[in-house]
């Protein structure tokens, strides 16, 4: 099948062509036609399958079908969990809209307000955006969504992990009533279910893989090592395997920040991204690890989402991610649009629950390859990691951690309140 056979227009068609796209992926091939029909969907795709792809070529079709004159208002708006993703979506609204007269922006926290307000102003059809700045211009009087016809919601899997449930709701309540909905998500999880319940009409399921799986297009190994020679295996792998292009996750901002320098003074070039980055920061890293110029870039696992790279081919988990779910979004970096990729998992013995978790998940063992001269100490005792118990809260640079106000620590009603932000 190709582009043409799914009732597309030919300015999308073009846009679509220039990109060397010929055959849409599965997602996009059942996905396109359901979207065009006016039914919400609730779909669940491995990452890297296309999905972006999947609801903007449909959205851009059903937006030509209705003309609107005079000043452009908010038509669509899909919400995203985080500023990488939200940009990723950006670019594809803006590739495969090229030949369309579509006015869309991306806002986000982290920047400034202004520039996102004043492209607000002058009219949009397409409003891309994470849950926390959105809110704020909605309170500032800034943005209307009443009028709003189509409603994306992207990667929900991650917007619940990170503690979104409640500006979802928030952003909900400013829609109108009748719209169509589009819900995509990697993994399904009862919570999921219980949003779809809530945000969809009677929808179609759609799923192109087994939920909570990991990609076949990805081979997985587990290598076991002592935590205090970890780096030292990676640096080793890496010079070893000659690999010029690898992403590997870490559990925290200091650890990923750490890595990276720990990288560079044994001879790898190598960044880190994170949400204590500033978006200049992030986006910079970012760009030179497309292009090269580094080697490694270290991610925590909220930072990486939205890095949309075809054809990288490595991903290390330097550490286990706390919850399963994240392991199947972070090896999803890595084995798309068609490729092959490799994700390898360094493990110490601290880590063996977390990877009974992920292979219950997953439904399979990954495969063990001690790597001779890294043998575990067998005297070294395993030192618990405590897990999480409530979903993270990324404010996403939104600021969305505010203190209430109180009589205390609101300059209004206590004049001698240090009102410096």
């Amino acid at each position: 099948m190709s582009f043409s056979n799914l009732g597309l227009s030919d300015p999308i068609l073009k846009a679509i062509k220039e990109q060397g796209y010929t055959s849409p992926t599965p997602i996009q091939k059942q996905s396109i036609p359901i979207i065009l029909t006016k039914k919400d969907v609730l779909a669940g795709a491995q990452t890297g399958t296309g999905k972006t792809a999947g609801f903007t070529l449909p959205l851009l079709q059903r937006m030509t079908e209705k003309k609107i004159n005079g000043k452009p208002y908010v038509r669509a708006l899909i919400l995203t969990p985080t500023r990488e993703l939200a940009a990723q979506v950006g670019e594809s609204v803006e590739t495969y809209g090229k030949y369309l007269p579509y006015k869309s922006a991306v806002i986000f926290g982290g920047v400034g307000i202004n520039p996102q307000k004043a492209a607000i102003r002058k009219g949009l059809d397409i409003l891309i955006a994470t849950p926390g700045r959105l809110l704020d211009l909605v309170n500032q009087n800034c943005l209307d969504l009443s009028r709003v016809e189509f409603f994306v919601l992207d990667e929900a899997d991650r917007m619940l992990d990170m503690g979104f449930i409640h500006d979802i709701k928030k952003v909900l309540a400013l829609l109108p009533k009748h719209r169509q909905n589009l819900l995509f998500s990697a993994t399904f999880s009862d919570d999921i279910k219980k949003l779809a319940d809530k945000l969809l009409d009677n929808p179609t399921l759609i799923e192109v893989a087994r939920r909570n799986t990991s990609s076949e297009a990805v081979s997985q190994v587990i290598h076991s090592v002592d935590k205090a020679r970890k780096r030292e295996l990676l640096a080793s792998i890496i010079k070893k395997g000659k690999w010029k292009q690898v992403l590997v996750f870490t559990r925290t901002k200091h650890g990923a920040n750490r890595l990276a320098e720990q990288l560079g003074k044994d001879g790898i070039t190598a960044a880190a991204i994170h949400g204590g980055k500033s978006q200049g920061a992030r986006t910079r890293a970012l760009a030179n690890f497309k292009s090269s110029e580094i080697r490694v870039l270290v991610a925590t696992d909220i930072a990486a989402r939205g890095i949309d790279i075809d054809q990288l081919p490595h991903v290390v988990n330097y550490e286990l991610p706390n919850i399963a779910e994240d392991y199947v979004h972070r090896i999803g970096r890595t084995g798309r649009a068609g490729n092959e990729g490799e994700a390898i998992s360094l493990v110490c013995i601290d880590e063996l629950g977390l990877l009974k978790d992920i292979e219950k998940l997953i439904k399979k063992t990954i495969k063990n390859v001690q790597i001779e001269g890294f043998e575990v100490d067998p005297s070294i005792k395993a030192e618990p990691i405590q897990k999480k118990k409530t979903p993270r809260n990324n404010n996403n640079g939104n600021n969305r951690n505010r203190k209430p106000e109180t009589k205390k620590n609101n300059p209004r009603r206590n004049p001698r309140a240090n009102t410096k932000r």
